[in-house]
């Protein structure tokens, strides 16, 4: 992870490479600029030119322009592309710092930006070597305290980090990040957020009877973990918890169902980003200290097709008690899903999300500009993940559970069978999940944004850390 830090002042360095914020052209008279220098950034802003950048001598100027500018989600995602945009000149140019100063008069705008920069600086470099000419030179970004949303800025600052935690986990190879390693880095995130982290091994999960599982990691030579994470301050405003359950498929074969490479196995080792999500929420509501009760279940393992794996045509023994025919490895992440939401039961929750790089289905619906979502929770619950979604530009898009899409998975032999058709992927997948729940429900497919192809502004190459904000913004507006 490689980002910048904030550092709050009380006066804005005139001598610093300065980043301005406006979205009328009459408060640029507060900027203190010459004549010479605002008649460029008028002409730049009427050949709508953005980000305007002046160089005078080795001292940057970056103008963005955002005329009227209060025009909800879509403008502010607009403030973060545009910081997303100086940082790149920032670091072409070998800048190590930067000041913002906001001339909006609106102090969130700085929040936006601050996101941006922090989120757009991002690089994962752990295996480079010989390469220190690439890292990011920008370390330090000025913020008058004046200007800012003082509570916006520190929640942009925590979930800026808890996603750039995500990103850094769903980079990371096998050859590292094995389930067992995977239950460390979550051990890790806990002492440093304060929650509490239980691992359960292959005993206790034998045990527990979850033979999705242990389907799944029959032909690994690494064993699988369970993970509880909670996060449970006094004066909890929730009686009953919140659960995540997060996918942690730490790299997916398609077991004997194996996968092509190209395009498909080669970034499979994002198939716990899911997992990742959830883990960095907590992280987050736990460093902001949010007052609610929640808990995170993740089941770790790999799905290869070694040794003792399991065939299609097996079935599988679920925690619940209920069968499973697999007729395709596969579609191995519903299985290891099943069983963490059947374990939910026991904590009588009052809601479940779960996230997971589930199905190409849903990639190919909609591509990676936002999520596909099922749910049988209430309309006021999905409308509000919905408004958080906007904010913070994770865009869900709701897919129905019908009765009818019950006969794709039915079984000849068994309970349910693990995948349908070739009609329906997403929602078919969503249905065998919904078996297993007794409770208040959301599915979340990040099957498609969770690993980028190219940039998007902000969104790097790889892992994007998708969910993360998401989900806290969900929460924090669960404590106003």
């Amino acid at each position: 992870m490689s980002t910048a830090s904030i550092q709050l002042v009380k006066k804005i360095n005139p001598a610093s490479n300065l980043l301005i914020l406006a979205d009328k052209e009459t408060q640029f008279a507060r900027a203190g600029l010459n004549a010479e220098q605002l008649k460029f950034i008028k002409k730049a802003i009427k050949n709508k030119q953005k980000p305007i950048t002046l160089n005078e001598a080795g001292k940057f100027l970056f103008v963005v322009f955002n005329e009227d500018s209060d025009k909800g989600y879509k403008t502010n995602e607009q403030w973060r592309k545009d910081a997303c945009s100086v940082v790149a000149l920032c670091n072409q140019n070998k800048l190590e710092e930067l000041s913002l100063l906001n001339l909006t008069g609106k102090k969130k705008v700085t929040a936006y930006v601050a996101e941006g920069i922090l989120l757009g600086n991002y690089q994962f470099l752990k295996y480079k070597t010989g390469e220190k000419n690439g890292v990011n030179s920008l370390k330090t970004i000025f913020i008058n305290e004046g200007e800012a949303d003082i509570e916006k800025l520190k929640s942009a600052e925590i979930v800026a980090e808890a996603t750039l935690i995500a990103r850094d986990l769903v980079n990371e190879p096998l050859s590292y990040l094995t389930a067992e390693q995977l239950s460390k880095e979550i051990q890790k995130l806990g002492k440093e957020a304060g929650f509490s982290v239980e691992v359960f091994n292959k005993a206790k999960i034998q045990s527990l009877k979850m033979g999705g599982l242990l389907g799944v990691n029959l032909g690994s030579p690494n064993p699988p973990t369970f993970n509880i994470l909670e996060w449970k301050p006094r004066g909890a405003k929730n009686k009953n918890p919140y659960v995540l359950v997060g996918k942690g498929v730490v790299y997916d074969t398609g077991g004997l169902s194996l996968k092509p490479t190209p395009g498909s196995m080669d970034a499979m080792k994002c198939d716990m980003a899911g997992a990742a999500a959830v883990a960095c929420s907590i992280y987050a509501i736990a460093k902001a200290k949010l007052p609610l009760h929640v808990i995170g279940l993740i089941p770790a393992t790999e799905n290869r097709p070694g040794g003792n794996a399991y065939v299609p045509g097996d079935v599988l023994k679920m925690h619940d008690g209920s069968t499973v025919e697999v007729l395709n490895t596969d579609a191995e992440g519903r299985l290891i899903l099943a069983d963490a939401l059947s374990y939910a039961k026991s904590y009588k929750p009052e809601l479940v999300i779960d996230l997971a790089t589930l199905t190409g289905a849903a990639a190919r619906a909609i591509g990676p500009e936002g999520i596909v979502y099922m749910s049988t929770a209430k309309e006021k619950v999905n409308n509000d993940l919905e408004e958080s979604g906007n904010r913070v530009y994770e865009r869900l898009v709701e897919f129905p559970l019908w009765e009818e899409y019950d006969n794709y998975i039915k079984s000849d032999i068994a309970d349910v069978k693990n995948i349908g058709g070739v009609n329906a992927g997403a929602i078919t997948a969503g249905m065998f999940l919904k078996k297993f729940t007794d409770y208040p429900w959301i599915h979340l497919d990040i099957a498609a944004p969770a690993f980028l192809d190219k940039p998007d502004a902000y969104r790097p190459k790889n892992g994007s850390g998708v969910g993360v904000r998401l989900l806290f913004d969900f929460f924090k507006n669960k404590t106003n």
